[in-house]
């Protein structure tokens, strides 16, 4: 990429943005090198890396990274064997340092998808000790801590002993009155590092001492009394020794992380590529940018693209130095305008799909033609240097070995080069450098010259480009090139719109036609006199004003197409919002359905388990009576005398009319139950998978399976057996016939609930059977927990059992036995209430 079309396209300008980003020193420098990479496999790894960073400012909120603004010089002075970092620096190593661990532990704690960031950190070393020997012995004021070591303790605790002692010494001579009257000011005060008094210069022999100096006046001498040289003496001296323990010191912090010099490059390394990676996942967020796919087989689509230099964020952050994209060249108050728009520039789309290689794009002046152009440009330069476009998802991008760009007027007077020869330099290295795959950028393509042949011209170069394979965008007004673009395979033509009224630019683009330049127009519109324009309409040939009137047409036919698409557009959706309103609608009467369904469930579930609470109950009653009947015959046996059939009968129907009672209750129920749906009697016999009536229970169910004369029902995931000739074959809607319940009951009498069974030496089809027999048992009975010895040979019984109960409407939950209780070999299984 030539640093020449960088500078056209503005690409400089993205970088100072990206840098302005970055939050290290380190990371900063090298954005200032970014460059397009013609790459594919690196594009693609760049563009993947910024995508994670994107993600990763998502999740948690951002880098952590900091870095001191001189951590080049730090590093600098590390590298200098023998040099102490001076305190401040260290802090500041270290809180970089810091930052960068906190970095990398945030990454490695993400369960997110981020192979590139994990990389980079799993590439860093911790400093962990060395930071924190740093943080111990330097304070946050930069001075050494007293407990840096204990000579540096000892030291500074006799120095600060002998200043206090030279204090009290000196103060002496401020507060006797024999040698106070002989000093200029009552103070001490220091000279060349030794604590002195101020004397009159009149009284030089009054003190005897030893003087340091006079103030600028003379009238002043700095004396330091012979009483208190020796202390003085020892005050340097102690300073002396704790300026080279302090030395020593940072000289051992500094090498602690210079012995680790391959450890801190990579953290270093790791650092700056983990910078510039959160600087482009910001910027991405300036510009609300995507990560464009890279295609393989040259399609070039840039959907709803915008110019990143007219986006508010953007040129707030550049200041004066943006031009908004304000380049040299003819449309460059079209850029002007564009960025005057309140919310930033109209998206427009650049589409060169296969099987069209050149765009051609027409207009009138300040159309946006120069702006739709470089943004062309300048997305494919970001997205090859791994920065997200300000586009929408689905944009596709080549990745080009070279760029080329052929925009505004740089004509020399020294290099004797005019507008036009300046231009066919540009086009000439420009076909010399050629590498494909290319990318080449014309704006006004031959113009500065006579127009027929500048036409002509410039129709021949983009056709010769076009055969050499490159993919080609450019501007033009001339009628040659129009008609080029309308009839040549492989090139395709498209028009900025305009207000047909105002003939103000919309800049929206429009494929499929050559648009109108409209240069009277908006020369009528930026003020020229109408009379010069009328005598222009006069200049103006037949054939050209039929043209004109031709091209004219067409704008209105495209501006109708348009408008009808836009009206078929909002015809669909606002039948997909339709749609999606039904499909609410259906969720929310599906959702009041299940609820109605789940609440005649739960009252089915509710009354069963209350009648079969009352049936328990009733047995348990007829038992106790049964108990009492056979000690009374028992008792009577032995005086002779016989128990009454009326007594046993009493019973009996004391019994009967308690189930005739709990029949009732649930017979309300199940007529409810079955109300719910609404069905229909059938005479027919119940067959597998037929909706049946239970008419002993008043439930609804289906029946599953049929053994001689009884039937398995499914009612509501509950397994009920019943005899064929009381179930009733249901059919469409209506009442069902509700028969009364009658309900006989066998009590036989059991001295314990028998709470486990074994299986062992049983096929899987016979275990279950018996396990199912078992549970239907266990049911009657209060026992709320089973164990089924299954024993652990190959385990396929185990797996067979835990299936079954998973799956069985009476078990709760089940789980391997303790392993003093038998452990694998035997499952515990809790059953519902």
């Amino acid at each position: 990429m030539q640093p020449a079309v960088l500078q056209a396209l503005e690409f400089t300008h993205i970088v100072d943005v990206v840098r302005g980003c970055a939050v290290t020193p380190l990371g900063n420098e090298r954005l200032a090198h970014l460059r397009p990479s013609p790459d594919p496999r690196k594009v693609a790894q760049l563009l993947a890396a910024t995508s994670e960073g994107v993600r990763f400012n998502e999740l948690v909120g951002g880098f952590a990274l900091s870095g001191p603004p001189d951590l080049a010089a730090i590093l600098s002075s590390l590298a200098i064997e023998g040099r102490a970092l001076e305190p401040l620096r260290l802090l500041a190593l270290a809180d970089y340092l810091e930052s960068v661990e906190t970095t990398r532990a945030a990454i490695r704690k993400t369960d997110g998808h981020f192979p590139a960031l994990k990389a980079l950190a799993e590439g860093g070393a911790a400093f962990r000790s060395e930071i924190a020997e740093t943080r111990h012995k330097i304070e946050p004021s930069g001075d050494v801590a007293d407990g840096a070591s204990a000579d540096l303790k000892s030291v500074r605790e006799r120095l600060r002993r002998q200043r206090s002692r030279l204090k009290g010494t000196l103060e002496s001579f401020l507060r006797n009155k024999d040698t106070s009257k002989y000093l200029q000011d009552q103070i001490v005060t220091d000279r060349n590092g030794r604590f002195v008094l101020v004397v009159r210069s009149e009284h030089r022999t009054a003190i005897p001492g030893i003087v340091h100096g006079s103030s600028a006046s003379g009238a002043s001498l700095y004396l330091e009394p012979l009483s208190t040289v020796e202390i003085n003496n020892d005050v340097v001296a102690l300073e002396q020794q704790e300026a080279e323990e302090v030395r020593r010191i940072l000289l051992h912090l500094t090498d602690q992380y210079r012995r680790r010099a391959l450890d801190l490059q990579r953290t270093i390394e790791a650092a700056t590529e983990l910078d510039v990676i959160q600087a482009k996942a910001r910027f991405s967020a300036i510009v609300n940018g995507v990560e464009p796919t890279l295609s393989p087989d040259g399609a070039f689509e840039l959907l709803a693209a915008r110019h990143p230099l007219l986006m508010p964020g953007v040129t707030s952050r550049l200041g004066d130095r943006t031009g908004a994209a304000d380049g040299p060249g003819a449309d460059g108050g079209t850029n002007r305008e564009a960025s005057r728009q309140p919310d930033g520039p109209v998206p427009v789309d650049i589409k060169l799909v296969p099987g069209a290689t050149v765009l051609v794009i027409t207009g009138p002046n300040t159309g946006g033609k120069t702006v739709a152009l470089k943004t062309a440009g300048l997305l494919a330069l970001m997205a090859q240097a791994g920065l997200h476009i300000p586009a929408v998802g689905g944009s596709r991008v080549p990745v080009f070995r070279s760029v080329f760009a052929d925009i505004g007027d740089e004509q020399s007077i020294a290099a004797s080069l005019s507008t036009f020869s300046w231009h066919m330099t540009n086009i000439v290295q420009m076909d010399r450098a050629l590498s494909l795959p290319a990318l080449v950028l014309l704006d006004e393509v031959g113009a500065g010259t006579d127009p027929v042949e500048g036409g002509a011209l410039g129709l021949a170069v983009v056709d010769h480009l076009r055969q050499r394979g490159a993919h080609v965008v450019a501007t033009t007004h001339y009628e040659q090139l129009k008609s080029y673009a309308s009839t040549t395979p492989g090139v395709v033509c498209a028009a900025f719109g305009f207000e047909p009224e105002s003939f103000a630019p919309t800049y929206q683009l429009h494929y499929g036609s050559p648009g109108r330049s409209l240069a009277l127009e908006i020369a009528g519109r930026l003020g020229l006199a109408p009379a010069i324009l009328d005598e222009a309409r006069r200049n103006i040939s037949a054939r050209e004003a039929l043209l004109a009137e031709h091209l004219a047409k067409m704008d209105a036919d495209l501006r109708n197409l348009e408008h009808e698409r836009r009206l078929v557009a909002r015809e669909h959706e606002a039948l997909v919002e339709s749609e999606s309103r039904l499909r609410s609608r259906e969720q929310v009467l599906k959702e009041k359905e299940d609820r109605a369904r789940q609440r005649v469930d739960d009252e089915i579930e509710t009354r069963l388990r209350a009648a079969r609470q009352d049936i328990d109950k009733v047995v348990e009653d007829l038992r106790r009576q049964v108990e009492k009947l056979t000690e009374e015959a028992n008792r009577r046996a032995l005086h002779g005398r016989s128990l009454s059939t009326g007594d046993a009968g009493a019973a009996r129907s004391d019994a009967r009319a308690a189930l005739d009672q709990v029949a009732e209750r649930l017979q309300g129920g199940g007529e409810t139950a079955v109300a719910a749906g609404a069905a229909t009697v059938s005479g027919a016999p119940a067959r597998v998978g037929d909706r049946v009536l239970l008419r002993t229970l008043g439930l609804e169910g289906r029946v599953t399976a049929i053994q001689d004369s009884d039937a398995e029902v499914d009612v509501r995931g509950k397994r009920l057996r019943a005899r064929l000739a009381d179930l009733q074959v249901l059919g469409g809607a209506g009442a069902p016939a509700v028969s009364r319940v009658n309900v006989s009951v066998q009590v036989q009498a059991r001295d314990s609930a028998v709470t486990e069974i074994n299986v062992i030496g049983c096929t899987v089809d016979e275990a279950l059977s018996r396990v199912e027999r078992f549970l239907d048992n266990l049911l009657l009975t209060d026992e709320r927990q089973a164990r089924i010895i299954h024993g652990h040979g190959t385990g396929q019984l185990r797996r067979a059992i835990g299936e079954f109960l998973q799956r069985h409407p009476l078990v709760a939950s089940h789980q391997p036995a303790p392993y003093e209780h038998g452990g694998g070999g035997v499952t515990v299984a809790e059953l519902k209430d």
